[in-house]
C-alpha cells in the first residue's frame, strides 16, 4: 500500500508578494486531491493561521501549523548592508500547544528584533524556542543545502550536527523534485547521500506557491512587483504548483522513505486551537475595581469631558450599552482599545 502524500511546505497569499493561493482555495484543492492533512508555512509570518485552521477543520482536513522562517547569516541583531541582507531559510512545524506558542514567539521576535529587509530569527532564538517543534532544513535555501551545493561538506556537517543536537529526532532534510531547474537533481542526490551518512531522515515536499501550473505567470508578475521589475526570480519552466498524489508518487518513487516520513510528521503534529473563546490581554486597573466597574466609571467621566449634561436619556443609554458589553464579556476589550487610543494621541 502506497503512503499518501501531504503538502508540508505550502504558501498562501499571506506570503506577501511571493505566493498566490487564498486559504479557501488551498484547502479545497487539498480536499479535492484526497489529502487528509495540510501544512501552511508562510514566509516569516502567521497571519493566516486562524483562518487556515478553521477552514481545514470545516473541510475535515488536519491542519498543520508552521512557518518558513528567514534565518540571519550572523545574529538577528546584525544589520550591516552587504552582509546581513543575505539569509537562509528554515521550516518549523508545531507538534503541540507548546510548539504553537513557540512559533508565535519566534515570529514576534523575528519582526521586533530581527527585521532587516525580512523578519529574521537566529540560532539563539532557535535553541531557546525549540520545544514542541519539528525542524526541516529546506532543499533550496536551507543553510545546509547551500553548503552542499558548493561541495562544502565540512560546513554542512557542522551545521547538521548543531541542528541534530537541538532537535534530535525532530530534524529532517527536505527533498523536492525540480529537474527543470539547473543543478537541482545533482543537489537532490547530495542531500539524499548526506542524509544517509549523517543519519538525518529526508522528507518529501514541493514548496507550493500557486495551485495550477498556468498560475506561474501571475506569480512571476507578483515577484516582479516585489523586485520593482528587476532581478532574476524564476526560470521559464519552473513549477511550484500544488502537485497531486500521482505526481508525488512519481517524483519520489526512488525515495519511498521520503513519503513515509511525511506521515510520521503528520501523526506527530496535533495542535488544537480554541477558536470559540475570547482571550484579551490583561490591562491594569485600580485595586477593588473590576473591568465592568472601571469601564462604567470611565464612561461617566466622559460625559463631563465632552461637555455634556447628564440627563436621564443619556444615563439610560449608557446603562443599556454597558449591560450588553458586560453580558458579552467585552469590558476589558473596550478598556484596551481606549488605552491604545490614548497612547496614540499622547505620542
Amino acid at each position: 500500500m502506497k503512503n499518501n502524500f501531504t503538502h508540508l511546505h505550502t504558501h498562501s497569499h499571506y506570503s506577501l508578494l511571493t505566493a498566490l493561493p487564498k486559504i479557501p482555495d488551498l484547502v479545497k484543492t487539498a480536499k479535492e486531491n484526497g489529502m487528509k492533512a495540510l501544512a501552511l508555512t508562510d514566509d516569516g509570518n502567521m497571519y493566516a493561521t486562524i483562518e487556515f485552521y478553521k477552514e481545514c477543520k470545516k473541510s475535515d482536513i488536519k491542519p498543520i501549523i508552521g512557518v518558513d522562517f528567514y534565518v540571519a547569516v550572523r545574529t538577528r541583531h546584525d544589520k550591516q548592508h552587504g552582509i546581513d541582507n543575505r539569509r537562509s531559510r528554515l521550516i518549523m512545524l508545531a507538534k503541540n500547544e507548546t510548539g504553537y506558542k513557540n512559533l508565535l514567539k519566534l515570529v514576534s521576535k523575528a519582526n521586533l528584533e530581527g527585521f532587516y529587509y525580512k523578519p529574521r530569527i537566529d540560532k539563539e532564538l532557535i535553541e531557546k524556542y525549540k520545544d514542541g517543534l519539528i525542524c526541516i532544513s529546506p532543499h533550496f535555501a536551507g543553510e545546509i543545502a547551500q553548503a552542499l551545493k558548493v561541495n562544502n561538506f565540512e560546513k554542512a556537517g557542522e551545521i547538521t550536527d548543531w541542528y541534530k543536537k537541538i532537535f534530535g529526532d525532530n530534524f529532517y532534510f527536505e527533498l523536492t523534485h525540480h529537474p527543470e531547474i539547473t543543478g537541482q537533481i545533482e543537489l537532490k542526490e547530495k542531500i539524499i547521500e548526506f542524509g544517509k551518512k549523517n543519519n538525518v531522515p529526508i522528507v518529501a515536499t514541493h514548496d507550493t506557491y500557486y495551485l495550477k501550473k498556468e498560475d506561474k505567470k501571475a506569480r512571476d508578475i507578483l515577484m516582479s512587483i516585489q523586485t520593482s521589475g528587476g532581478g532574476s526570480y524564476s526560470g521559464e519552466h519552473d513549477n511550484f504548483s500544488f502537485i497531486n498524489q500521482e505526481q508525488a508518487q512519481e517524483y519520489f518513487k526512488n525515495t519511498p522513505e521520503a513519503i513515509e516520513n511525511i506521515q510520521k510528521i503528520v501523526d506527530e503534529c496535533n495542535v488544537e486551537i480554541d477558536t470559540d473563546s475570547w482571550y484579551f490581554p490583561e490591562i491594569e486597573i485600580p485595586e477593588k475595581e473590576t473591568y465592568d466597574s472601571w469601564l462604567r466609571k470611565k464612561t461617566y467621566e466622559g460625559i463631563e469631558k465632552r461637555g455634556l449634561t447628564k440627563t436621564k436619556e443619556i444615563e439610560d443609554r449608557i446603562e443599556y450599552e454597558l449591560e450588553i458589553i458586560k453580558n458579552k464579556g467585552y469590558s476589558s476589550y473596550f478598556l484596551i482599545v481606549s488605552d491604545l487610543i490614548n497612547h496614540a494621541r499622547s505620542t
